[in-house]
């Protein structure tokens, strides 16, 4: 029996990673950690919380005694996705981010090591390279530069990772994927945000002159890749995982608006996010050449898909912005 623990599994990736896995590997047994903050949402594990081979522990990285429930049985490896992402957030209270991202994960490794994990894939973001110019891309050679503290608590935790490969010979991997979207995506980033707020005819925020460009990938070909890494990358290496996908964050709102039919008065363009970096883009050639991953869904499927699963989820979203989502957890 392989039993892999997931963190993070009731967030937008870890929930998709976790159903794609059982549904690609019915005999693998999950156990998924999760602290169930106001990100972790019980509403994306509908449909596999009631299945045979998976277990939620409510728990905080943060705490050692938390992570040591999730230890309970033999753990055969762990796929960390647990972390405070949103760079607007990190700038309002940047001590969340460093505790959970950083002292998160040393917590941790710490545990996974003590367990003899045979192999731990640190999930983390394009963000921790910083910003690019016109041209170029980053590949996992790109020094690290990160500019928002989100940005730079990732990167602390890479560093931490690495650190456990070269120290202790410990099978860490880490990932650094561009931006995802998809299904269950918590509406507070861009995509979500202009999908849910076009349907209630509301304002959507753009930051500075929305030239901003970011590299798209959908949430299933980054658990693609991270299945292949888990399997078939070889510890102490870092893949950059990127769709080929770079549109601005205003031609993403654009699109949105018109598949939605509503008119572009909507856009509401707002002072611009403090330290914003300008363009992302990743070189996913390493993982390409040595584990055979491609992104197989376009940006112009997926995120007609996308939107096509926010109008029909409005319950979904209705949930969160009640508050119900979470009622009964406490």
């Amino acid at each position: 029996m392989i039993r892999l623990l997931v963190t993070g599994g009731l967030g937008f990736i870890g929930s998709h990673f976790i159903e794609y896995m059982l549904g690609k590997y019915p005999s693998i047994h999950f156990v998924n950690l999760d602290a169930a903050t106001y990100a972790g949402n019980p509403d994306n594990a509908i449909a596999f919380k009631d299945h045979p081979h998976y277990r939620w522990v409510r728990g905080d990285i943060t705490n050692p005694a938390d992570i040591a429930k999730a230890f309970t049985e033999e753990i055969d490896a762990v796929i960390h996705f647990a972390a405070e992402s949103h760079v607007d957030r990190s700038i309002a209270t940047p001590d969340i981010f460093a505790r959970t991202n950083v002292l998160g994960t040393l917590n941790l490794l710490e545990a996974s090591k003590h367990h003899g994990v045979k192999k731990f894939v640190h999930v983390s973001t394009d963000e921790v390279y910083g910003s690019l110019g016109d041209t170029g891309y980053f590949t996992e050679e790109t020094p690290l530069a990160p500019n928002s503290p989100y940005a730079a608590s990732k990167a602390g935790s890479d560093l931490i990772a690495r650190s456990y490969y070269q120290t202790y010979d410990f099978p860490v991997l880490i990932t650094r994927c561009s931006n995802n979207y998809g299904p269950r995506q918590f509406p507070e980033k861009l995509i979500p945000t202009a999908i849910s707020r076009a349907l209630q005819d509301q304002p959507i925020p753009i930051y500075g002159d929305g030239q901003n460009i970011r590299d798209w990938l959908h949430v299933e070909d980054h658990c693609r890749a991270i299945d292949l890494v888990l399997r078939k990358g070889n510890p102490g290496e870092v893949y950059n995982v990127g769709g080929h996908n770079e549109l601005s964050n205003l031609s993403i709102a654009t699109q949105i608006l018109n598949a939605l039919g509503k008119p572009q008065t909507l856009l509401e363009y707002v002072p611009d996010r403090l330290g914003h970096d300008v363009r992302y883009a990743i070189d996913p050639a390493k993982i390409s050449s040595e584990l055979g991953w491609r992104p197989e869904i376009g940006l112009h499927e997926g995120l007609r898909s996308t939107i096509t699963w926010y109008v029909e989820s409005q319950e979904w979203l209705r949930r969160i912005q009640s508050g119900a989502y979470h009622q009964g957890l406490d």
